[in-house]
């Protein structure tokens, strides 16, 4: 076997096939008699050769034929399962990589000609060679979402949150896939625990926030929304959410600053001016002084106004100044929008 060994070290040395060719020549040469066959040491090297050609030459330039890495499988199969293969751990661990890089490179010729079902295949078939390569998780996770299959997807994703900082993109990709699954209790606990690693990362924190506000959990989304606003102070969307949640939260001047901010970035949004025009509606009806309340009346008649004028035919809006035009007795505006009220409900 020493011409073998030093042939495989030759290719590594000056990355020459011709000595992964002379090593197949000096390792098939070895095999004359049936105890040859049987010889455990023997077959280990002629794995070895076989593994190394299958996963490096992959053009094929060696002109070897289709049936060598079939033939090299069932030998590599077999070795394993003898039990003393034990006595040749490294050489081993170097041939189960070798076939297992030789199922990923098919696994992913599979996925990115959306050959999907080819790519499972092979990507478990890599996996049982090398169970501790988590990637692989990854890649069935994500073509299981592909394919919709998202309670298989998030098995995968959830082996992977059980390393020791799992990356970034697991986490995110778990917790969509939980979400999309409905079960956002668990999506939350995903999300948590992974700005544990990753308290900065924006996706993390948006997406925190998006279910807090969908929950109408107010409390803890101030915090968040606090946090993403210091990173990304003119972020239209992420300025209504604010707004939104502290006008929820009764505290009127910073959820009005908050509303104005998010206008002045999109003037023609009819949501933000609209519930600027209520937040004024609802804290005249709180304040003691006269002046006071009527201040705020004639800020929620601007912007009620201001509002109908964006989106017309929006009855929320109609029936808000409506009841703003009865509390300030302006039977002329009150009657116009009680025709066009009611010109939209009997239509």
């Amino acid at each position: 076997m020493k011409d073998v060994i030093n042939n495989i070290a030759f290719y590594y040395k000056k990355n020459d096939l011709k000595y992964l060719s002379d090593a197949k020549k000096s390792v098939d040469a070895a095999f004359k008699t049936r105890a040859d066959s049987l010889d455990l040491g023997k077959n280990v090297y002629k794995a070895v050769v076989y593994s190394s050609i299958v996963y490096i030459d992959s053009l094929n330039k060696l002109k070897q034929p289709d049936t060598l890495f079939l033939q090299t499988t069932k030998l590599v199969n077999r070795i394993i399962h003898n039990h003393k293969a034990y006595k040749f751990d490294p050489e081993i661990n170097y041939i189960k990589g070798c076939i297992a890089n030789v199922y990923l490179r098919r696994a992913f010729d599979g996925y990115r000609h959306n050959n999907y079902r080819s790519a499972i295949n092979d990507f478990k078939l890599a996996k049982n060679y090398v169970p501790a390569f988590r990637e692989i998780d990854g890649y069935l996770g994500n073509i299981y979402y592909k394919l919709g299959s998202y309670t298989t997807a998030v098995t995968y994703y959830d082996t992977l949150l059980h390393t020791r900082k799992p990356r970034l993109e697991y986490i995110q990709s778990a917790a969509n896939t939980y979400k999309i699954l409905g079960d956002t209790a668990r999506a939350l606990q995903i999300i948590k625990d992974g700005r544990e690693d990753y308290p900065r990362d924006r996706y993390l924190q948006t997406e925190e926030a998006n279910i807090y506000n969908n929950r109408k959990d107010y409390g803890k989304l101030r915090p968040l929304v606090d946090e993403l606003l210091a990173q990304e102070p003119n972020d239209a969307e992420l300025i209504f959410m604010a707004a939104n949640c502290y006008d929820h939260l009764n505290d009127f001047d910073k959820a009005a600053s908050l509303y104005q901010n998010a206008i002045e970035l999109s003037s023609t949004d009819f949501t933000p001016v609209f519930n600027l025009g209520l937040l004024y509606l609802r804290k005249a009806t709180t304040v003691k002084k006269h002046e006071d309340y009527w201040a705020d009346i004639n800020q929620s008649k601007s912007w009620l106004e201001k509002a109908s004028e964006i989106s017309p035919n929006n009855q929320a809006c109609l029936k808000a100044l409506q009841m703003l035009y009865l509390q300030t007795g302006n039977d002329s505006q009150l009657n116009k929008v009680n025709i066009k009220l009611k010109q939209l409900t009997n239509y």
